[in-house]
């Protein structure tokens, strides 16, 4: 009898730990950023192969979630069905690339950046040295920018 009630608890707690998983609105608090990609399974798998990220959720070619360290990254093609890809009353279109990136923290950044020019990712600029860390910019396959960051001084992790 332990074990129909084990497995049934599992089941019971298992469900909304899934649901949260493969939801992008299952954790309203959860910080998200979204970025308009030319190709949204190229940008899955770039940033799934490439970065680490972990796939929460895909509908097909006009919406992924990906998630790593808390943050969960909103892919939406520039144009579609949804809501990211309709134009402003203005008339300004939704459109990848600019400056606003990811930010993603390294403890070796020489050896990231070595592998990641390996594996052909194509990079804005070379490593620049400031005052609290080293960064370099990269671009996602739409030209978004992700800037790798290795701190020089501690930084508090919560």
């Amino acid at each position: 009898m332990i074990k129909p009630i084990a497995l049934a608890a599992a089941l019971l707690f298992a469900a909304p730990c899934a649901q949260a998983q493969t939801s992008p609105t299952a954790n309203l608090q959860q910080v998200r950023v979204r970025y308009i990609v030319v190709d949204v399974a190229r940008t899955v798998a770039f940033y799934r192969d490439k970065l680490g990220f972990r796939l929460d959720m895909q509908a097909g070619p006009y919406f992924a979630a990906l998630s790593k360290g808390g943050v969960q990254l909103l892919i939406s093609p520039a144009t579609g069905p949804g809501g990211a890809s309709q134009p402003m009353p203005n008339g300004d279109k939704p459109a990848p690339g600019g400056w606003n990136r990811l930010v993603l923290y390294t403890p070796d950044l020489e050896a990231e950046v070595a592998r990641l020019r390996k594996d052909g990712v194509r990079f804005r600029n070379d490593i620049v040295v400031g005052a609290g860390g080293n960064e370099i910019l990269l671009d996602d396959p739409s030209g978004n920018v992700v800037e790798l960051f290795q701190p020089t001084i501690s930084v508090a992790t919560p």
